[in-house]
């Protein structure tokens, strides 16, 4: 007979082996050991062992749920207005028993006692507590649509979508560099500079971000002054052995607003591919809104395709 319960800190090796049994796809890593889940998730300072939710089978795990919060607007601590369903699981010989069921509902009643007002299915920008590094590539984007039994699950619970994340990577190896008179022109006037992580990190990002390897990429002018451009590159070494490539991550692109529509980003995106194929890199992934029409464009002229795709669901 199932039972549930809250985790207890001998669970990490029955979470890694219910994580391999449930074959999430392309877009969570694998091969890792307990490490990388303390590393994300258990060392984090708001993890809460209450929202950590597992399903067990006499002393088997056969099932799991986590649940946490985003944070407020600020970045200094968390918001629980907003309750996040960052991950489930349950192995496959366990489906269609009803214990998913159970889990979202045992994992809703935590979220609405610690306060939230609302519940929502899925991580991404803005509200990723959790498995940073391990799901989603870059950071996590919802539930992917390369982990098919996602979708079906929480629709047929009611959920719906909210939003929905593009996934794009390009292989800088076998993938020439964008050439244009203005990609030119910018090379002449400004250069890369590399610094170790953003200029001023906020608690939120140090939690999450802060716990990978970070290098910040921005692009300055030659002449001196403010960079022009800038973006986040994290290494995604939990995922070697999955994709068996070394990969990157890229988030934070930003472009100030009075410097934009100058093809900055594009300068930057293309300096940065050609630096990382010098360091041995061969693929960088980076995530959009799908609303996002003018990322979408941008990342197609530097020769990003599109490989995956994550659903929000509330």
């Amino acid at each position: 007979m199932v039972r549930f319960r809250p985790f207890h800190n001998f669970d990490p090796p029955h979470l890694v082996r219910l994580w391999n049994e449930c074959a999430l796809g392309r877009g969570a890593a694998g091969e890792f050991t307990a490490n990388a889940l303390e590393m994300v998730n258990f060392s984090q300072p708001y993890f809460d062992g209450q929202g950590l939710i597992l399903a067990e089978d006499e002393d088997r795990v056969v099932g799991m749920i986590h649940a946490g919060f985003s944070a407020q607007t600020s970045e200094a601590a968390l918001d629980k207005q907003t309750g996040i369903i960052c991950m489930v699981m349950v192995t496959p010989e366990f489906r269609r028993r009803g214990i998913g069921r159970d889990l979202v509902e045992r994992a809703r009643q935590y979220l609405f006692e610690a306060g939230a007002e609302t519940v929502v299915a899925g991580g991404a920008p803005g509200g990723n507590p959790f498995y940073v590094g391990l799901y989603g590539g870059s950071q996590p984007a919802g539930f992917l649509d390369s982990d098919p039994d996602a979708a079906p699950f929480f629709e047929a619970l009611g959920f719906h979508k909210q939003t929905r994340h593009l996934v794009f990577q390009r292989n800088i190896v076998n993938s020439p560099d964008s050439v244009n008179y203005r990609l030119m022109q910018n090379r002449r006037k400004f250069e890369l500079s590399i610094v170790g992580g953003p200029e001023s990190p906020t608690w939120w990002w140090m939690t999450r971000f802060g716990r990978l390897d970070a290098l910040s990429f921005r692009l300055i002018p030659k002449s001196g002054g403010a960079a022009v451009a800038s973006v986040t590159v994290l290494g995604l070494d939990l995922f070697l052995a999955k994709w068996q490539v070394r990969s990157v991550g890229l988030v934070d692109l930003h472009v100030p607003v009075d410097q934009r529509r100058k093809g900055y980003a594009q300068t930057l995106l293309c300096e940065v591919g050609r630096r990382l194929r010098e360091e041995l890199v061969t693929s960088l992934e980076i995530h959009t809104d799908e609303s996002n029409q003018a990322m979408c464009g941008l990342l197609a002229s530097c020769g990003y395709e599109q490989v995956d795709a994550g659903i929000v669901f509330s």
